[in-house]
């Protein structure tokens, strides 16, 4: 029997997180995996894996926040906003007069904060039930509708000029749904230059790092979070007796227990270490919005 749990999982450039998520269920025996957020396939880094009954948690996580760090280029647009695509535009020495470093500077402070970001137009939202990026691909036009979003860090760590080009390595904290790519290409389009990313890496889900994160190579017997561990790096954790558990499972609510939630949602876990459920408050009562299986060793 498969235990369920957590996997994190550092992906490498070149596959497609569909790929890594293959490879996890290869490794531990299961076809009940999934995961919270896609990374491109030019991107590395931090993906969070569900396996068997924690994949249920991966829609508590899938709203957290993120880091990522990257590398804008600036002086050149591409189709996909990012080095995979075909170059449209390249800016010529006219268009760099103005670009120096209080303007990328005052650019970047406008992308800073609560924004309304269009994404980019080969990204993974469904258009008429199919991905952006497939449309595009088919040669379909494609235009998004702007989306309010908010980068909390937006900071230039290094800056490296070359002919006809800026590179800016970034880190950005962002709310999900952010779309660094879009980033890139509304720097440049301010600047005049125009923008696009020529490397990307997720560094932080919510609670978890990368630095806690395994390999492709490693995955066969790699680390699992357990439920409860998982949940606790997401959203506050509420001791539970063994009599409340029990209600919690078989559907009762906590009668007037409403008080003991410290956030929207939280972790109900038992005596014995197990998850329970997350928990939120309905009226003056505490109920389970959902049960995690009994058994998770």
């Amino acid at each position: 029997m498969v235990s369920p749990g957590i996997l994190l999982v550092d992906k490498p450039g070149g596959l497609t997180s569909h790929d890594v998520v293959a490879r996890v269920r290869r490794a531990v025996g299961t076809r009940k995996v999934g995961h919270a957020g896609t990374l491109d396939p030019m991107a590395t880094g931090l993906l969070v894996i569900g396996i068997e009954g924690a994949t249920r948690l991966l829609t508590y996580i899938v709203g957290a926040d993120k880091t990522y760090t990257a590398t804008i280029r600036l002086g050149a647009r591409t189709t996909t906003d990012d080095a995979e695509g075909d170059v449209v535009d390249t800016a010529d020495a006219a268009a760099w007069a103005h670009v120096d470093g209080a303007a990328v500077r005052a650019g970047i402070l406008e992308l800073t904060g609560a924004i309304s970001q269009v994404p980019s137009s080969v990204s993974a939202i469904k258009v008429a039930g199919r991905r952006a990026y497939d449309l595009v691909r088919s040669g379909e036009s494609v235009e998004l509708a702007a989306r309010r979003v908010t980068v909390s860090r937006f900071e230039v760590t290094a800056e490296r000029r070359g002919d006809g080009h800026l590179d800016l390595d970034v880190v950005v904290d962002c709310s999900s749904g952010t779309y660094i790519r879009a980033l890139a290409r509304d720097l440049g389009d301010a600047l005049g230059v125009g923008g696009h990313l020529t490397a990307l890496r997720r560094t932080r889900v919510g609670g978890f790092d990368v630095a806690g994160a395994v390999g492709v190579d490693g995955l066969a017997g790699a680390a699992v979070l357990t439920p409860a561990a998982a949940a606790a790096h997401v959203m506050p954790v509420l001791p539970l007796t063994a009599e409340e558990a029990r209600d919690l499972r078989h559907g009762k609510r906590l009668a007037g227990q409403r008080e003991r939630l410290v956030a929207t949602e939280v972790a109900g876990i038992d005596p014995d270490g197990a998850l329970v459920g997350v928990l939120e408050a309905r009226g003056r009562d505490v109920k389970s919005a959902m049960n995690m299986p009994e058994v998770q060793a």
